[in-house]
């Protein structure tokens, strides 16, 4: 017979739960061309020059063998090192859409946030290079998602966890050469 603890557990587990044969949706560093070729041509590569050549180590390599950030201690500079490392073309420069933006949306969570309870505190926004946190007064800030390019610098600064990173699946592009040699 179930305990009550188990019983009422039960009851926090989620409703539907992600099916064993489909990944979760991870954070991927900058210029990713598409989820499919981090799926299949990063756990290949031996050399996973991605992760060495990232100067702020936010990329690291997650137990599927693919590439993937975390924000815990850092954030991207988008300096470009690891696209130009990528040996399998899974990262590439040549995309103009890809560069300089973190495919994943940025929240507050008002309920953790500090200032949102009436403390002054703008951890959060000293680090913001693109101003993408702004604030209504000394509290209540907000983050301006086209301002925004998941830089991730916000996260690691914050002193209750409150800004939630939820990643978003990488749209699939093909490079288009044009007439003069030009990518578009």
């Amino acid at each position: 017979m179930a305990s009550r603890r188990d019983f009422f557990r039960s009851f926090a587990k989620p409703l539907q739960q992600t099916p064993k044969d489909v990944s979760p949706l991870v954070v991927r560093p900058p210029y990713g061309l598409s989820e499919s070729l981090f799926q299949s041509e990063c756990p290949a590569c031996e050399s996973k020059a991605c992760v060495t050549s990232c100067e702020e180590k936010i990329i690291y390599i997650g137990n599927d063998s693919t590439a993937q950030l975390s924000f815990a201690h850092s954030g991207c500079t988008f300096c470009d090192e690891c696209a130009r490392a990528c040996e399998a073309g899974v990262l590439s420069l040549e995309k103009s859409m890809h560069t300089e933006r973190i495919a994943a949306t940025f929240q507050i969570n008002i309920q953790d946030c500090v200032a949102h309870n009436s403390v002054i505190c703008f951890s959060c926004k000293e680090p913001c290079i693109d101003d993408a946190i702004l604030f209504n007064g000394l509290f209540n800030p907000v983050i301006d998602m086209d301002l925004c390019t998941g830089c991730g610098f916000c996260i690691s600064v914050c002193p209750v966890d409150a800004i939630e990173c939820t990643p978003i699946e990488i749209q699939e592009t093909t490079i288009e050469p044009i007439e003069n040699g030009e990518i578009q």
